[in-house]
């Protein structure tokens, strides 16, 4: 067990190293920091001192070990467009974002698993036909078209939600939550619906085929054989062993669900990290975009080490080191 933690360690170190350099690249080859950060009238002799103070001029591996050293610490520079800490930047925007995430993955993995094996176990229903071609347009459906239709619909038709914007927030400490107000909670239903009703879909649909799987296996025909009880074989046996490829997607989809926030942010003006990086995109604001790119990085590598420890909790033959 410690070999495959070790494994997955390292594993997780290259690839945020990896991000790292992608991250640093951005810095030098897309645009040039000093001309965003200072105005026309500057004199080369200006330009040139401050490519000097920002060790611009250094070997290039001096300065990707400068840079990872500042990003280890959190410090990912100066805004060009807002001049301001990057840091207190997505610091101001991670609760948006967190807390849309958080209400997304939640929707997700507590409909799309329920609503996965009621499909499977009763296959032949009419309710379960349904679920599937739900389903299945849940799936087709691009993010922004399904968060246009529910504005309209909900907000625009019949009004009974706010169709942008995070609404009335409070604060918690340095942290600012919409989820103690009325109006909070009311603005973020339908981007958390919007964002994670693909997730829901797809987390429906893998479930769904994972347990169709399990259920025609000997064992499931033996405890039946053995008069099991029906919950017993599925929620015990089944789902357990139906489980371990689910929590690999669910894991996968949690970091999608950060990482591609983006268009739903953008869609219902959310003020979170999603919506910061497209203004950055639109100003070319490298430090902005390059300390997203390892904020995503370090949340996928989070979510997989996490997976891992799972499906060490669940199958014995990683804890016996069947498997390295």
């Amino acid at each position: 067990m410690t070999r495959f933690l070790a494994q997955r360690l390292l594993q997780a170190a290259a690839v945020m190293v990896l991000a790292a350099l992608i991250a640093f690249l951005l810095f030098n080859y897309v645009g040039d920091p000093v001309s965003n950060m200072v105005g026309q009238e500057t004199s080369l002799a200006d330009r040139l001192a401050l490519r000097e103070r920002l060790g611009l001029n250094d070997p290039w591996l001096w300065q990707f070990a400068h840079f990872v050293g500042h990003a280890v610490r959190g410090d990912f520079g100066i805004s060009y467009r807002l001049q301001r800490p990057v840091s207190d930047l997505l610091a101001e925007r991670l609760p948006a974002t967190a807390e849309l995430v958080a209400a997304s993955a939640l929707f997700a993995i507590f409909t799309g698993v329920p609503l996965g094996i009621f499909a499977a176990v009763r296959r032949r229903s009419p309710v379960a036909h349904v679920l599937s071609t739900l389903s299945l347009v849940g799936v087709s459906l691009p993010t922004f078209v399904i968060g246009m239709g529910l504005i309209y619909l909900f907000a625009v038709t019949l009004g009974w939600l706010p169709s942008f914007g995070r609404g009335e927030v409070v604060k918690v400490g340095w942290w600012t939550t919409g989820l103690l107000t009325a109006g909070g909670l009311k603005s973020l239903v339908l981007p958390a619906l919007t964002l994670g009703l693909f997730q829901m879909t797809f987390i429906q649909r893998l479930v769904r085929a994972e347990m169709l799987e399990v259920l025609q296996a000997d064992y499931i025909k033996t405890a039946r054989a053995m008069g099991l009880r029906g919950r017993t074989i599925i929620f015990k046996y089944a789902l357990r062993n139906a489980a371990l490829p689910v929590i690999t997607i669910i894991g996968l989809k949690l970091g999608e669900l950060i990482a591609f926030s983006i268009v739903t942010e953008t869609v219902f003006q959310w003020p979170g990290m999603g919506l910061l990086f497209i203004q950055a995109v639109s100003f070319a604001d490298i430090p902005i975009m390059a300390a997203y790119l390892l904020l995503v990085g370090f949340v996928f590598v989070a979510i997989n080490l996490v997976v891992d420890v799972l499906y060490l909790a669940m199958d014995p033959r990683l804890r016996a080191g069947a498997i390295p």
